[in-house]
């Protein structure tokens, strides 16, 4: 949807192909009861290159929430109990999360020398700059959170980028931090919307109108002398330029017989299945402050849950007066077989573990969830070989480009500033070819 619209802001001829009957992938947003679930994303990073300037031609930036004043901490569960820690950068030091060895070894960080710049895993990075407690404790937790992944298999260089650059610049992380000042702390550029993240794609779709097909699945594509031919179960277009916006899955069998080099590729990313699990309940039903983002917890073979988030806590009109909203996720690497698991048998897990964690008594009042087969791609080592080769594909094809959130960073912004990228390259070899139709594949 972000190609699409930059490419017509550009005067250009497209047409939008989504394979379901509404546009905007897994950002889905669903209000119901009072509450707001996020079937999927639920923020957008205004810290992202270019993210604000994005939403101001939206016209999305005045309407953008912040982050709600309750969230003073980040929580992280082990050995069965919840550690609040401070969200400014010295937090860890401060609290008892990890042992006076492990805030040492924190503290020591500074004096590290740095390393060589060769592709490491977040775990591997982490132990070696911080020490292997906040590596277990800490970036294991958070790996397994916000990309559903395993530290011990997450290319560094690919999840976090700044981290790399940091140590590359400055020699050190915490010095860089230092540098950086007030106003860091992470999560305070988080944003959202009153009908939640879904509007990104709603304003997307609403401003490319007609261009955009629903149910439409493509099955094929077809080089020709003058660009595409793309067919449908029912029908077949003529393009001059194709953009596979899609899951790495499905771009891999529409170019197999084309890009074996890119199909290759592209099959080696993994999306293993995540699930949401959303609950409503009573305020008084729950002990716990909520008083932070949620909770991300250590790696534990008796727990499911990977992350919670207190969703009624980071922005308003998330649950009714007197009620909050809580979500949990659960599968990725971490625990990949709980894609089988029936709901009833995977909601009473969540609700058992959030019970004991939160002291929350009595029924929900609301259960919703979200059974994601394909979750977020796995950026693991070798990415950055993969996302070259996929890069070179408008080389081997002219006309045919990628985008999605398997390359660049998986938030929603990621996304839209690889959008921008890719509508440039696009706009690039249309004008050079004296084209002026283009043709986007959207949907998974």
């Amino acid at each position: 949807l972000g190609t699409a619209l930059a490419l017509a802001r550009e005067g250009l001829k497209v047409q939008v192909l989504e394979r379901q009957v509404r546009a905007g992938g897994n950002a889905i947003s669903e209000r119901f009861d009072g509450f707001l679930m996020e079937h999927g994303p639920t923020t957008f990073n205004a810290s992202t290159t270019g993210a604000l300037a994005q939403l101001d031609a939206l016209g999305l930036s005045g309407s953008a929430l912040d982050l709600g004043a309750g969230v003073r901490k980040r929580y992280l569960r082990d050995n069965g109990r919840l550690h609040g820690v401070s969200i400014r950068p010295t937090g860890f030091l401060r609290a008892n999360y990890l042992s006076v060895a492990g805030r040492l070894r924190v503290l020591a960080e500074a004096f590290i020398r740095r390393g060589d710049g060769a592709g490491e895993t977040v775990h591997a990075f982490a132990t070696r700059r911080f020490g292997t407690e906040f590596a277990d404790k800490v970036m294991e937790p958070l790996a397994a959170g916000m990309f559903m992944g395993d530290a011990r298999q997450l290319s560094l260089n690919a999840v976090f980028p700044k981290l790399a650059m940091m140590e590359a610049k400055n020699g050190s992380i915490s010095r860089s931090i230092l540098k950086a000042g007030k106003g860091t702390e992470p999560g305070r550029r988080l944003l959202s919307w009153q009908g939640g993240t879904g509007t990104v794609p709603q304003v997307l779709a609403a401003q490319l109108g007609a261009r955009v097909q629903t149910g439409v699945a493509v099955t094929k594509l077809v080089k020709t002398p003058g660009g595409f031919e793309v067919h449908s179960r029912a029908t077949m277009a003529r393009a001059r330029a194709v953009v596979l916006a899609v899951q790495p899955h499905v771009a891999a069998g529409l170019l197999a017989g084309l890009v074996p080099d890119t199909a290759a590729a592209l099959e080696q990313i993994a999306s293993p299945p995540v699930n949401v699990v959303f609950l409503g309940y009573r305020r008084e039903q729950v002990a716990h402050p909520l008083d932070g983002l949620g909770y991300l917890g250590t790696k534990d073979a008796s727990r499911v849950i990977s992350g919670v988030q207190f969703g009624s806590t980071m922005y308003p009109g998330r649950a009714p007066d007197g009620h909050v909203a809580i979500s949990a996720y659960a599968g990725g690497m971490r625990n990949p077989e709980l894609g089988n698991v029936p709901d009833a048998d995977l909601v009473a897990q969540v609700r058992a573990e959030l019970a004991e964690m939160l002291g929350i008594r009595g029924e929900p009042v609301v259960v919703r969830t979200r059974r994601w087969a394909l979750g977020l791609p796995q950026y693991t080592l070798g990415h950055a070989t993969r996302a070259r080769t996929i890069a070179q594909t408008p080389q081997q094809v002219p006309g045919l480009f990628l985008t999605g959130n398997y390359l660049d960073g998986v938030s929603v912004a990621n996304c839209l500033a690889a959008a921008d990228r890719t509508a440039g390259l696009v706009a690039g070899m249309l004008g050079a070819g004296g084209g002026k139709i283009g043709l986007i594949e959207a949907g998974s």
